[in-house]
């Protein structure tokens, strides 16, 4: 029985990596278990054998032996990470057992390092946004954010981002939770809160490291986000993420934690928010005349001719999609921002100011991307919302 469940463990992590899965789910039900697999950026079941269900105790205990993790306790959540190579390929993946109504729950997020490749010109920015982005990544000092929800490639951005200006004459460190991707080059530190080195705390110890540039991983608090803009003031270049649905939302988040404006606006210099839409597969794709009805209203004129819709095809299992890729809207910081900041302004005056002087937003950049026939008007709908201009 024990050979046959670490059998079967190291079957679903190969399946999974197998479908490029970015995490397992196995969640445990009244009368068996289900195993999902989050393959670009969706769940999808994945059928198991009856008989697995029999299993389910002893599958968990074996990933929580292969992760370090407490066996004997099965009261609280517990998060651990396990080392893996698959057919020659360094996994990395990261455990979280929390205890459920029908036993425990196991995600598992897989992070393959042999894929990542931390480049920005394989982030995929339109040329023009491309240029902005490399000159304020190569400003002296101030803070670059990137927002976006869970698991919208942020940390690869960030990471691509600090590849471009790493240099041997320059002093990068990061503080993150936890440390996702060892960087050559970059002094990484991991946040321990349980011992009191929080984010603030590994900012305030930071400065005394003589860095140029610092990448905090999520501003999470007002003690953080002070902590950063301290940083900046004092002639540092800092990266960070926030959580905001647009660019432009990222000033009344700060804001909202308690930043003085005032200070928001000296030294935020811009905000790249992002997405990831999923990509047609380009086995299956078929192209097809969109009806009228079908075009959104906000879609830029003239209307195209011809689109594509996925298939589905034994390539992309059935799904019609392949892969996924990066959307982005950038804002740049500028004199008008700065007084709407120091005001007070809307979230909503911003966004309407930026869009008139030229940003191109989410859902145009997706938009852009059905134009090229790489994604479609249904994927590009289901994630960014219609843009506004009051």
């Amino acid at each position: 029985e024990n050979a046959s469940v670490i059998k079967l463990v190291n079957e679903l992590l190969v399946e999974a990596l197998e479908q490029q899965a970015s995490d397992v789910h196995i969640e445990p039900q009244e009368y068996g278990l289900t195993v999902r697999y989050r393959v670009d950026g969706l769940l999808r079941v994945q059928p198991v054998p009856e008989s697995i269900s029999h299993f389910f105790a002893a599958i968990v205990t074996r990933l929580k032996i292969m992760s370090k993790l407490n066996i004997a306790e099965k009261r609280i959540p517990q998060d651990g990470r396990i080392k893996l190579r698959i057919s020659g390929r360094e996994i990395d993946v990261r455990v979280s057992i929390i205890p459920m109504v029908h036993g425990e729950g196991v995600v598992m997020r897989l992070l393959d390092k042999g894929r990542m490749v931390f480049n920005l010109k394989n982030v995929g920015m339109p040329d023009q946004m491309a240029q902005t982005f490399h000159e304020l990544i190569g400003l002296p000092h101030g803070i670059i954010l990137v927002t976006g929800p869970t698991g919208s490639g942020k940390t690869s951005t960030l990471y691509s981002a600090l590849n471009e200006i790493k240099d041997p004459t320059v002093k990068i460190i990061t503080v993150e939770d936890p440390v996702e991707y060892q960087n050559p080059g970059i002094s990484q530190i991991q946040v321990h809160s349980k011992v009191g080195l929080t984010f603030a705390a590994g900012l305030r110890s930071i400065l005394r490291h003589d860095p140029d540039v610092i990448l905090i991983g999520e501003i999470r608090d007002g003690e953080t986000a002070e902590a950063a803009i301290q940083a900046a003031l004092t002639g540092h270049l800092v990266f960070s993420t926030l959580h905001t649905n647009d660019a432009p939302g990222a000033f009344a988040r700060l804001i909202d934690m308690g930043v003085e404006p005032y200070l928001v606006s000296s030294t935020v210099e811009g905000v790249l928010a992002q997405r990831l839409v999923r990509v047609l597969c380009k086995h299956c794709k078929e192209q097809y005349r969109p009806d009228p009805d079908e075009i959104p209203e906000d879609f830029p004129v003239p209307a195209p001719e011809f689109l594509w819709k996925p298939i589905g095809c034994r390539e992309c299992k059935g799904s019609g999609y392949a892969g996924r890729r990066a959307i982005f809207e950038l804002l740049r910081t500028d004199p008008e921002i700065g007084k709407l900041c120091i005001n007070r302004a809307s979230t909503a005056e911003m966004r309407d100011y930026a869009l008139k002087k030229g940003m191109i937003s989410l859902r145009l950049s997706g938009f852009q991307r059905v134009l090229d026939g790489s994604t479609t008007l249904e994927e590009v709908m289901r994630i960014t919302k219609r843009d506004m201009m009051g």
